[in-house]
């Protein structure tokens, strides 16, 4: 912005589309130098960014996790094992409390959730600058280093929790207890193609309220930083460090809260009342 080269709409736009690849209908196989052409690829485009950096952050949750777990000791424990144990034993109690179930992938799972999204949702604290200037500098148009500000990765994790839904509803009832669960509830038999109807939407309306709850507060917060990156730079330090330092509670909170929810909805779907 301080060279003059580009328009605020223009900077906007820039910091707010992926590293796409894809087929474009006039140039082939390739990356997209444009949102508008990033649309015109289709479904089978692919964000190359949001593949990158959340696939890199898992891995590093991954990593930083088995390294610790290798050295834990019940002598004096290290900082990072007092640290990554006390976050276990916060997902472990939230898990308690809410599935009363026996199921050993329950607590794995929230773990994974709570941590995954959280360190997706922690890179929206890197100022806007930073990465995407390193990457032009490497001849890379765009880099998105959010993930969770793009609707496909919160909408492939909230899918990925549909099936999980659906997988253990058929395991614990049965396909016919299944089928039964949204046919013949809340109204009596003779309604059932409404309560299926109702049932139906009610079940898509969890992985979609999953997805756009932690993509619209995320994408929010990243469009404030933007913002902010436009002001004189004396203005981006008054208000990007209080933004900053509020947002530590917005992405801790919306991780927490999409870990919650599977929960929930996986304690439902063993439930056979």
């Amino acid at each position: 912005m301080a060279s003059g080269t580009v328009t605020s709409s223009e900077y906007i736009s820039h910091h707010l589309t992926n590293l796409t690849f894809g087929n474009h209908p006039e140039h082939g196989w390739g990356f997209a130098h444009s949102a508008a052409e990033a649309a015109q690829m289709g479904f089978w485009a692919i964000n190359v960014d949001t593949m990158f950096w959340s696939v890199a952050l898992g891995v590093l949750f991954v990593w930083f996790f088995n390294k610790v777990a290798k050295k834990v000791t019940s002598d004096v424990p290290s900082g990072a094992q007092n640290f990554v144990e006390s976050i276990i034993e916060f997902v472990d109690d939230n898990v308690k409390s809410i599935f009363s179930h026996k199921n050993a992938v329950i607590a794995p799972l929230a773990l994974t959730i709570f941590v995954w999204v959280f360190l997706m949702n922690l890179m929206d604290l890197v100022p806007v600058d930073w990465i995407p200037f390193v990457a032009g500098e490497m001849g890379i148009h765009f880099m998105k280093v959010v993930p969770t500000t793009d609707v496909n990765a919160t909408g492939g994790m909230a899918i990925s929790v549909l099936f999980l839904i659906v997988y253990y509803s058929i395991k614990m009832k049965g396909i016919g207890g299944f089928i039964g669960e949204l046919a013949f509830q809340p109204l009596p038999k003779i309604f059932a193609p409404f309560n299926l109807f109702l049932e139906l939407v009610g079940l898509l309306a969890k992985p979609v309220s999953l997805a756009l709850r932690l993509f619209g507060n995320m994408y929010a917060g990243e469009m404030i930083f933007i913002l902010i990156a436009l002001l004189p730079f004396w203005a981006q330090w008054i208000l990007s460090v209080p933004w900053a330092i509020f947002h530590i509670l917005v992405i801790t909170l919306q991780a927490f809260i999409f870990m919650v929810l599977t929960i929930v909805y996986l304690a439902m779907a063993h439930d056979h009342h």
